[in-house]
């Protein structure tokens, strides 16, 4: 079995505004680095075999203390960009229902068969993750791997390897925080969720 640790990356420029952060590159804050260095100091008392992150720097950035932590080089796999928002990258809820009110209707509806204006395909975005995934696990089948990467693309990512409808990935896991923890197994090809947005706190 390998057992990943799947962290969103640290807090955003965009974050108090609720802008979506689809492929531009957006600045950590001050509070999302110290949401690096809490993880790093999770991971220093941790058994961890690998960590793997996003290309995008706000993934990349909230990663390389914890694997410094670890004496580990990060793996950056770009199977773990964040889905591309397409016209609402950038954009907040409300300038979407400015831009394009039909559509972002219509995405709120069912985000899988209506993804936003010019964005990604979920199913696809789901694809990739899961084929890092899995990889990963053939790679290392007793391991336990730390995995940097984004909102969108983790809970995607989750209702794949646990058979929940792509289409309710809003619903069922409708916040992921920033810097926490969610602990996935997968064994024999099968997933089990072992927690969700857990705090990111150092062994005693």
């Amino acid at each position: 079995m390998t057992d990943f640790l799947l962290v969103r990356h640290g807090e955003t420029t965009w974050h108090a505004e609720n802008r979506y952060a689809g492929r531009t590159d957006v600045p950590l804050t001050e509070h999302g680095l110290r949401q690096a260095e809490d993880l790093a100091a999770w991971a220093a008392g941790q058994r961890l075999d690998a960590v793997l992150c996003s290309p995008l720097s706000r993934a990349r950035l909230t990663a390389r203390p914890a694997a410094t932590a670890l004496g580990l080089a990060p793996r950056v796999d770009e199977r773990l960009v964040e889905v591309d928002f397409g016209r609402g990258d950038g954009l907040t809820r409300d300038e979407m229902a400015d831009a394009f009110p039909d559509a972002l209707a219509a995405f709120l509806a069912d985000p899988v068969a209506h993804h936003l204006p010019g964005g990604e395909d979920p199913a696809a975005a789901a694809d990739r993750a899961l084929d890092c995934l899995t990889q990963t696990a053939r790679e290392l089948p007793d391991g336990r791997v730390l995995v940097v990467a984004h909102s969108t693309l983790v809970r995607l990512a989750l209702c794949r390897l646990l058979e929940i409808p792509l289409s309710r990935y809003r619903q069922v896991f409708p916040v992921l925080e920033n810097g926490a923890l969610t602990e996935l197994r997968l064994r024999a090809g099968r997933a089990a969720l072992l927690r969700l947005n857990a705090p990111a706190l150092p062994a005693r």
